[in-house]
């Protein structure tokens, strides 16, 4: 008996997102508690450098000590040594000797008078040259006084000179010129990096004497010009090395960028220090003088307390929770007729066992933190109390009321949440993983009680193995506690069997839940119900359990589930119960109580049966999946017979205007699962089957085609998954089951003669069935199946 608060009377409708809200808070708020409680609690001691230490203090937990100060000094040193970083433009004597050449040819053109009318008004000549002097100095980079340009003017510009200025730059350049040799020399004991900007190549220098300065450079123009300049007129070798002199830049500058970004880089890649500091670990002992690293670790005991005392702490674990929460149901919840956690009462479900289990987690934690506090053997610890807690009973129960898919799910959660509350726990997490997982694989075809046991005793071998594996992978290889984490590793998978087995009768009771293990209960042709619909409606019953058989054999082959397709063809028709004499499998005495009713009254008297079997299925609890096929078994069909009969009365009085054909159609929904549309085509076929006069297989099979060719096009099938070829599929397995009722049987000798008589139906013209009434809003021969059940 399922209980009202939780199944109907309190849940809101599906589409109440007032219910949905709550469920997400209520889950949030556990998620803060479990995840957010401080494991331990730490006293503000208030030692200073060189105190003595007045009582021992332990580590409660495994702690990382993190040395600011001797990180930071580790950092400040990888950062000095990275060597400065010189740019060498190494084109800069290319570039300056180009301006040269194109100013000398300029100004020569200019002087020549091959310029171009339009370039200018001045004449040619003289004025044409003065003319030009701007854009010479301009191209050529350098103020040019006029006593200089004179001279060039005088010398006509010559090309010698041009080479001459250009040799001096180049040679001085090619050395390496710096902006600011002071600074340079100042890395003389480590060298520099020296880059060069045209092919990116870079080159350590240590000898950095040998650049010229900017000063230096001016002097060696004259040095190196000396020889140059030999047998060149005095006027014209001072403006030579003036040019040079000024021509000349620095071609090695300083990458400010580029060595800072270095540094950087240098800094970031030095890791943190840490000290590890294990659980139990003594920190200070009674006497003990403190010294600086005893204050950062009492420091850390005190950041780490406070921070998961924080409510920042808190408010990130609500939002982790209702997060998962969130991103689970949107998963699982595609719609109302997919998603398992679009019914209030499935996410409800869901959110209990996901909350129960969270705080099972924290209590075996905090029970672990007690007794390995108490306990002097190291073996004892908050993991080994974990081994035998039946957590895995969690994932048990949602795969047997949900699926196995959803399951996945919730063991991920609950698998990473447990890691988090022990101390993010690598190997509880993955032992948490394996555990749940297979817990869920061994429970998702559980149709027997005894599968419980057995689930949980090859669960508690699945646990030794895993935890086994995990302690060779952590290196503990210590006999003592190894042996206990295997025997309570075992332990903890039985109990959950066990355990799964006490509780899943009180949720299928308190959630109103159908599994196959109550559908194999009532499969059972004992029930009360399926006995009084075999005493008050015969027909009926021997009519549902051949659909039964058939929706069975047809699941098997389309991968529905085969047990709720036979109970379902069980019970579909079980509302013929309240009126069984108006169907005509129920009639013994030839009279047909609908020859005296209007076409609509018989109409809605077959359309009640519908109706009437939810009610019935309802009272007697036979779960909502049943009830579902019950209620869609006929879709939106229309009555057929009744139908044309109505016509045909309407036309004989005039009145064909007045009939409607959604007064004789099903209410339905359309079947939406594919066990509900396996009792849709199973009830149709078997019904029409018994019409034949001469069932053979070649006819039932050619019914069976034109009935399902019929279904399929009137859109009956649309919203239950079945595809093309499942119906293929089903229409051999329907052949199979009816050849093997109607099958052929020799006939008896007749009590007169003692003679048997030919009766065999092969040997007589075959009889053809009536037609079925086309609907109208089918055509007649559109979207014919016609290979369906053809081998």
């Amino acid at each position: 008996m399922a209980i009202p608060f939780l199944t109907k009377s309190l849940l809101p409708p599906v589409d109440s997102r007032s219910f949905r809200w709550g469920l997400l808070i209520a889950t949030a708020l556990v998620f803060s508690m479990t995840l957010s409680l401080s494991s331990f609690k730490i006293r503000d001691y208030a030692y200073q450098l060189g105190d003595v230490a007045g009582e021992d203090i332990k580590a409660p937990k495994d702690l990382l000590i993190k040395d600011a100060r001797a990180t930071e000094e580790k950092r400040a040193q990888a950062g000095d040594r990275v060597l400065t970083v010189y740019d060498h433009n190494d084109t800069l004597a290319e570039q300056i000797n180009r301006q040269l050449a194109v100013s000398f040819e300029l100004a020569r053109n200019a002087l020549q008078g091959k310029i171009s009318s339009a370039d200018t008004s001045a004449k040619p000549g003289h004025d044409l040259l003065w003319e030009y002097k701007p854009k010479f100095e301009q191209t050529l980079g350098i103020s040019v006084s006029n006593g200089a340009y004179g001279i060039l003017e005088k010398e006509k510009f010559s090309k010698k000179i041009e080479i001459l200025i250009g040799r001096i730059v180049t040679e001085i350049l090619a050395n390496g010129v710096v902006a600011n040799k002071e600074n340079l020399l100042r890395e003389r004991e480590r060298g520099i990096v020296l880059s060069t900007i045209s092919n990116q190549q870079e080159e350590i220098v240590t000898n950095l004497r040998r650049f010229y300065g900017l000063d230096q450079a001016q002097i060696m123009v004259r040095v190196v010009g000396e020889p140059l300049l030999a047998d060149v007129d005095y006027t014209v070798k001072n403006l030579i090395v003036d040019f040079a002199q000024r021509l000349i830049t620095p071609n090695i500058t300083l990458n400010t960028n580029k060595t800072e970004k270095r540094r950087q880089d240098a800094q970031a890649s030095v890791s943190q220090v840490a000290y590890e500091v294990k659980k139990g670990e003594m920190i200070l002992r009674e006497g003990q003088r403190i010294n600086e690293l005893d204050l950062l670790k009492l420091e850390s005991l005190r950041a780490e307390a406070k921070n998961q005392d924080s409510l920042a702490t808190s408010l990130g674990a609500a939002l982790i929770g209702a997060l998962v929460f969130f991103v689970v149901y949107l998963r699982n919840s595609e719609s109302s007729r997919r998603g398992v956690l679009a019914d209030n009462k499935n996410l409800l479900f869901f959110a209990t066992m996901l909350c129960l289990s969270l705080m099972a987690a924290r209590l075996a934690f905090s029970l672990g933190e007690a007794m390995a506090f108490s306990a002097s053997s190291p073996t004892i610890t908050p993991q080994s109390i974990l081994l035998a807690v039946p957590l895995a009973a969690s994932a048990m129960i949602v795969c047997l009321f949900m699926n196995i898919e959803l399951t996945a799910s919730f063991a991920l959660i609950l698998a990473l949440c447990t890691g988090a509350i022990f101390n993010n726990n690598f190997e509880v997490v993955v032992y948490s993983i394996l555990n749940l997982t297979m817990a869920a694989f061994w429970m998702q075809h559980c149709r027997e009680r005894k599968v419980f046991i057995k689930a949980g005793a090859k669960l508690g071998l699945f646990n030794v193995a895993a935890i086994t594996a995990i302690n060779l992978y952590q290196g503990d290889l210590s006999g003592a506690g190894m042996l206990t984490d295997c025997g309570l590793a075992f332990f903890g998978g039985f109990l959950s069997g066990v355990l799964t087995a006490g509780l899943a009768p009180i949720i299928e009771m308190v959630f109103d839940y159908t599994t196959d293990i109550k559908l194999l209960e009532l499969s059972n042709l004992d029930q009360p119900l399926l006995k009084r619909l075999m005493l008050e409606a015969p027909g009926t019953y021997h009519h549902s359990l051949v659909v039964g058989a058939m929706a069975e054999a047809a699941a098997s082959e389309v991968g529905a589930n085969p047990l709720l397709a036979r109970v379902c063809g069980y019970y579909h028709d079980i509302g013929k119960i309240r009126k069984p004499l108006y169907f005509v499998e129920n009639i013994r005495d030839g009279k047909n109580k609908h020859d005296k009713l209007a076409p609509s009254m018989s109409g809605l008297i077959l359309m009640s049966h519908v109706k009437d079997g939810v009610d019935i299925a309802r009272q007697h609890r036979l779960g909502k999946a049943v009830v579902d096929a019950i209620e869609q078994h006929h879709g939106t069909r229309i009555i057929a017979y009744f139908y044309e009969k109505a016509k045909r009365q309407a036309e004989e009085s005039g009145k064909e205007k007045e009939i409607n054909v959604n007064d004789f159609r099903y209410p339905g929904p359309k079947p939406q699962t594919r066990e509900a549309g396996l009792i849709m085509l199973a009830d149709e076929i078997e019904a029409a089957a018994r019409t034949l006069e001469s069932p053979t297989p070649s006819r039932l099979q050619g019914l069976m085609q034109d009935l399902i060719n019929r279904t399929f096009s009137d859109g009956q099938l649309n919203e239950c998954e079945l595809t093309l070829k499942d119906l293929n599929n089903i229409a051999k397995s329907f052949n199979t089951i009816l050849s093997g009722i109607y099958h052929h049987r020799i006939e008896y000798p007749s009590a007169e003669n003692g003679k048997k008589k030919d009766g065999s139906p092969d040997k007589q013209p075959p009889k053809s069935p009536p037609p079925a009434p086309e609907t109208p809003d089918s055509e007649k021969d559109a979207g014919r199946l016609k290979r369906l059940g053809q081998s």
